[in-house]
């Protein structure tokens, strides 16, 4: 089904015109009526002023941003997309459909992402319709349409993605939101293209993991953030206790053996690392 544009006729001359012979016909008819033997009269002014106001029914409403599909009989004859007062034969039936660009945001669904954890997610799809005659006969009712396929396709999606970063260069839920939001639009898109609409953006409105496991993955998200920055602190301390050494060494300040250094070492990796600030003694005896 592809949509074919149908000619219409400005309603407004139209309306005057059925109006006018509305009143023809209704003068003629009690014109014939009032006199003897104007049978003619009567019956003619009748037939125009029943016809006249049969026709109106042809007269329908567009507004901007929206079409009007026309059948005839339950055949496909065309849609009219002028905005304003319009008419057509008054046998046609006229379904007219929105246009405009609307949002939908789904319920929070709970899903498993790609590693198995249960999470919380939702999302935010803006769509139009472009073919208002697939999303009248492709579908029975395109907005419950859309609204399915938009939470069966963030279900796919979730699942194809970690809610957080495990590896450089791995897409996640979390951290990617740009490149997961273009993956639900492109899912989107062609599970919605039979039904004549268009997905012109998808986001995620909410990202969480389920209840029963948040406080343990706050948890892990902690200790992963703990060994992060200590794995910079003890890489910082490593680097600044051997420019100590080759400082000393190569002015020629002290001459350390290796035992000496190893306890050098040692003093220094406890200060630099530790989180409490150390408290220094001072051997006002001998070197050792």
């Amino acid at each position: 089904m592809k949509e074919s544009l149908k000619s219409s006729l400005p309603g407004i001359p139209v309306l005057l015109a059925l109006l006018a012979g509305v009143a023809i016909g209704a003068w003629l008819a009690i014109a014939g009526g009032l006199h003897a033997g104007s049978v003619p009269n009567l019956i003619s002014g009748l037939v125009l002023a029943s016809v006249s106001a049969f026709c109106m029914a042809g007269l329908y409403m567009v507004e901007p941003n929206q079409s009007a599909v026309l059948s005839l009989f339950g055949k496909y004859v065309g849609t009219v997309k002028e905005n304003g007062l319009r008419w057509n034969n008054p046998f046609y039936a006229k379904k007219k459909v929105s246009q405009r660009v609307r949002n939908f945001e789904s319920g929070k669904l709970k899903v498993n992402e790609l590693d198995g954890s249960p999470i919380e997610i939702a999302s935010v799809i803006v769509w139009q319709v472009v073919d208002a005659s697939e999303a009248v006969y492709n579908v029975d009712d395109y907005e419950s349409f859309v609204h399915i396929q938009a939470e069966s396709a963030l279900r796919a999606m979730a699942t194809s993605y970690p809610y957080d970063q495990h590896e450089d260069g791995q897409l996640a839920l979390r951290s990617h939101a740009s490149e997961v939001g273009e993956h639900l639009k492109q899912e989107l898109q062609e599970r919605l293209a039979d039904a004549g609409i268009a997905v012109l953006d998808a986001r995620i409105s909410h990202l969480a993991y389920a209840p029963e496991i948040a406080q343990a993955m706050l948890q892990r998200q902690q200790a992963n953030a703990i060994i992060a920055a200590r794995t910079r602190i003890v890489a910082g301390a490593v680097g600044m206790v051997e420019m100590a050494l080759a400082e000393l060494q190569k002015n020629g300040v002290v001459q350390l053996d290796e035992e000496r250094k190893a306890q050098m070492v040692s003093n220094l990796l406890v200060v630099l690392c530790g989180e409490r600030s150390t408290q220094p003694i001072v051997n006002t005896g001998s070197l050792y």
